[in-house]
């Protein structure tokens, strides 16, 4: 599709499926290094059957050259403005007989945690999530759990007065399905969730997520005051995003780096 359509994909529907974006032969060898990084570095806090591994970048940076990839760019900026950042950037494992999970909204819509937007929701694009099918997307291996049009709503499952429980199967629920390589762009208010993979094989992918300039991300710094005064006064608990190492910064490409400076380790 063209650029455009996916766009009005985005705003109207809340997700597009962006094909192409990473050749299938280098996401072969990006899918061997990220399962040696998870082996090593998996958190032990994540579900059941999900390997999961923050700041992923740290451990590789095979798939660096695509961060900053032109038609993502020009999507993201579309509807995010100017001068976007990275606000996370992870790999997720789907193993074999994970279970599925509970829907939500990605950070900063999710309700449980320290940080986040109060629903209801402005109708605004604040941030979007992307998830890198370094496997192919199937119903069989779980592809993302999404509610088409749900990213217009006031609120979202985590919302401790809303009618939908998190665990609960939806008549318009969809199966995201697409080739090796191409990335699943949503606005990160649309409800989804974890699905089960049924196949013998680990369905991989990165999951990057885009802010722009304007938005406070201090509180997913591990050691930021912001995070340790909105933990104590709510009682939640928050997501950790590592800050980047300076000598893995400093390899990343030129156009990539404008999207991590922010978000480099001080020197102490």
């Amino acid at each position: 599709m063209d650029t455009t359509t996916l766009i009005n994909e985005v705003r109207d529907s809340g997700y597009c499926v962006i094909e192409g974006v990473v050749p299938e032969d280098r996401c072969v060898d990006i899918r061997r290094r990220l399962l040696a990084v998870v082996d090593c570095h998996r958190r032990s806090s994540s579900p059941g059957r999900i390997g999961f591994v923050p700041s992923v970048i740290n451990h590789d940076q095979s798939f660096a050259n695509d961060l900053a990839n032109p038609r993502l760019m020009q999507i993201a900026t579309a509807l995010l403005g100017h001068d976007l950042r990275i606000s996370f950037t992870s790999v997720i494992v789907n193993e074999p007989g994970n279970e599925r999970g509970g829907w939500h909204a990605d950070w900063p819509f999710n309700q449980n945690n320290a940080g986040h937007i109060e629903a209801p929701y402005p109708d605004a694009v604040f941030h979007l999530t992307t998830l890198w099918m370094i496997s192919p997307f199937s119903e069989d291996n779980g592809g993302t759990l999404v509610v088409p049009g749900s990213h217009r709503r006031r609120s979202n499952p985590t919302h401790s007065d809303h009618d939908v429980d998190v665990g609960e199967s939806l008549a318009t629920e969809v199966n995201v399905a697409g080739p090796i390589g191409s990335v699943l762009l949503f606005d990160s208010r649309l409800w989804h969730s974890t699905a089960p993979n049924r196949t013998d094989d680990p369905r991989v992918a990165l999951a990057v997520r885009y802010a722009p300039w304007w938005l406070n991300l201090e509180v997913l710094r591990p050691e930021s005051n912001e995070r340790r005064w909105l933990c104590e006064q709510t009682g939640k608990n928050e997501n950790e995003v590592p800050p980047i190492d300076r000598d893995v910064f400093a390899q990343l490409p030129d156009n990539v780096q404008p999207l991590y400076r922010h978000w480099v380790k001080t020197q102490r």
